[in-house]
């Protein structure tokens, strides 16, 4: 049992129906997260965090002791680990919109434009773009947004295919969610994986430098099959294309790429992120400043009443993703005291399926993509609420804590994204419907056209399957905590 389960004697002192109906503000949370997502396409993290605390208040009518039964949430919420998220959260808040508020998407703009590229070369060049500022930022959705009104109709004049045009944005988002250090699916992996033969849990810099090899193969199989078929697109003619690029070029937003480099660098070399993120805020505000990218307004200001500027925007930002992180780590806390946790995961660990390293990464990828497609590819409340479970399943065979956050986030951000319930197949329809108006030429793809145009998730799923079948970069844990690879499928005996 884990620390929290083992102060409670479980389900039967404090909830009517048994330590199952610990599970019922899981099953509203996940009502809610549909009719979201998918029924009312509002992507709103506060209304999904609403739902969390909404499952948790009607849960406490079944409760036998409502003291007992809140001060096990508020335990869960309480918990070390869970006020370090937070914390990361806001401060990676401060630092994306310093990004965003500097213009690099418009600096890829003016790359693309002086470099001439047209159709596949254009599909191709949108992909590597929505990578990097995704990766930067650290945030999948904005990357939508903030490439597709540019680079979408742009490319579609320029000769691009739409429907893999649109593709290779959503390609693009995910691969930098599942690399950068400053993404909440990085940070959550992380964070719920902890190590036994050292303090701690896995750190962002370390993951992030043992994830880049399985991204890296992925992202180029992806890049390949858009230069080569992201053309044939019917166009316009190239004076309509490089007009439109014309209007979004900052060629000084490339700057911003500077305190990126700082931030991974920093990362990981000291392991560090919270040195790493100021370090990378600091850097990059001084060079918008000195560039002239943005002005001391740019960085807080108040007008009129409202307050503005990357430092506010990045924490109000930050406020949704909290507040359903919060609800979830209460529901995650009731879970672990009523012993539904150590249930669970002994079931799962117990089974003749994860009796061997192979086994319990399969039930580990397996887990984390059910849980992730029942939340309509809400990746971060996903490895959430599923990654201590993998956690604990991963350490039954000695699996290091760096691969068991690279299975959870890579499986997570495979197949549940581009299912045609995907919250993420809704978001792109949003941002394309939101062009046609002013684009008579823009239409918007359907569900499984986008799934099939969608090529990173289906690469990253292939390269992280063959990893799991054949071995390849498995690590254990060692002494110390230092990483031990063997394709074998048992554990090496200095892991014992």
């Amino acid at each position: 049992m884990s620390e929290q389960g083992k102060q409670d004697t479980g389900s039967e002192v404090f909830l009517f129906g048994g330590k199952w109906m610990a599970l019922l503000p899981v099953v509203i949370f996940l009502i809610g997260c549909v009719y979201l997502f998918v029924i009312a396409k509002a992507f709103d993290m506060v209304a999904l965090g609403a739902a969390g605390f909404l499952g948790l208040i009607i849960t406490s009518f079944f409760a036998k002791n409502w003291g007992k039964y809140w001060q096990h949430v508020m335990d869960g919420i309480a918990y070390p680990m869970n006020a370090t998220l937070i914390m990361i959260l806001f401060v990676v808040g401060i630092f994306t919109k310093l990004v965003a508020a500097a213009g690099v998407a418009e600096g890829f703009v003016w790359l693309g434009a002086n470099l001439g590229v047209t159709g596949g070369v254009f599909t191709g060049f949108t992909f590597l773009t929505a990578c990097i500022i995704a990766t930067a930022t650290g945030t999948s959705i904005g990357t939508i947004f903030g490439v597709i009104p540019i680079l979408y109709p742009a490319g579609i004049l320029l000769g691009a295919n739409p429907v893999l045009l649109a593709g290779a944005v959503l390609s693009g988002a995910i691969f930098g969610d599942n690399l950068a250090p400053v993404s909440d699916t990085t940070i959550v992996s992380a964070s719920t994986q902890w190590f036994t033969r050292k303090q701690g849990q896995a750190d962002i810099g370390g993951v992030v430098a043992s994830r880049f090899k399985y991204s890296i193969i992925a992202g180029l199989g992806a890049l390949v099959l858009y230069v080569v078929f992201g053309g044939n697109g019917a166009g316009a003619t190239m004076a309509d294309g490089a007009a439109l690029l014309q209007q979004y070029m900052k060629p000084k937003g490339l700057l911003m790429l500077i305190p990126v480099i700082v931030l991974l660098f920093i990362s990981i070399k000291t392991k560090d992120i919270f040195k790493a993120l100021i370090w990378g805020t600091l850097i990059g505000t001084i060079v918008g400043l000195v560039s002239g990218v943005f002005t001391l307004e740019s960085i807080i200001s108040i007008k009129n009443g409202n307050v503005g500027g990357f430092v506010y925007n990045g924490i109000n930002n930050m406020v949704g993703t909290v507040t359903f992180c919060i609800a979830l780590f209460g529901i995650i806390g009731l879970m672990d005291k009523v012993g539904l946790t150590d249930h669970i995961i002994s079931s799962l660990a117990e089974s003749k399926l994860a009796a061997t390293p192979r086994g319990a990464e399969i039930v580990m990828s397996l887990g984390v993509i059910i849980n992730s497609i029942l939340l309509g590819a809400a990746t971060g409340p996903a490895l959430i609420m599923f990654g201590p479970i993998g956690d604990r399943i991963g350490k039954t065979q000695k699996i290091h804590p760096y691969r068991r956050a690279n299975l959870l986030d890579g499986f997570g951000n495979t197949l549940p994204i581009i299912q045609p319930l995907s919250a993420f197949v809704f978001i792109m329809t949003a941002a394309i419907q939101g062009l046609m108006k002013d684009y008579s030429f823009v239409s918007v793809p359907g569900p499984f056209q986008l799934m099939g145009a969608t090529f990173h998730p289906m690469f990253l799923f292939v390269v992280l399957t063959f990893s799991v079948i054949t071995g390849w970069s498995r690590s254990f844990e060692g002494e110390g905590g230092k990483q031990v690879f063997s394709m074998k499928n048992e554990i090496p005996k200095e892991c014992l």
